[in-house]
């Protein structure tokens, strides 16, 4: 039996694809996103899931997983407060480290200098 199982774990909801190679079916599954502990939902709804198909986790041979979490959190800046130590001169490294062509600036990423401090 070839079982993969794709897991999405995003900031309200987490969504499992399980897909069965043999017979060429997929399962979808959905359940609510616990922040608190992420792992709580993903095995809660991984359960639930392999109740639902009658298979265990012995029967899964690959696991893919995904999360929008960090990257909200980074977007959204509502993360915790964090610090970066550059040298002098260097305090755009990471806007910098966005380009693509060197000279010429990401479309739609401005440079927004953050309460730069001298040390």
């Amino acid at each position: 039996m070839s079982i993969r199982l794709g897991i999405d774990v995003g900031g309200t909801f987490t969504d499992f694809l399980l897909f069965d190679e043999g017979t060429g079916t997929f399962h979808l599954h959905k359940t609510l996103s616990t922040p608190e502990d992420q792992s709580v939902g993903i095995l809660d709804g991984m359960h639930s899931l392999l109740d639902q198909t009658n298979l265990s986790a012995d029967d899964i041979r690959s696991m893919l997983h995904g999360t929008t979490v960090a990257t909200n959190i980074v977007l959204e800046a509502k993360g915790a407060r964090v610090g970066l130590l550059v040298t002098e001169n260097f305090e755009q490294v990471l806007h910098l480290a966005a380009h693509r062509h060197p000279g010429h600036s990401p479309a739609g990423s401005p440079w927004t200098n953050r309460n730069l401090l001298p040390i």
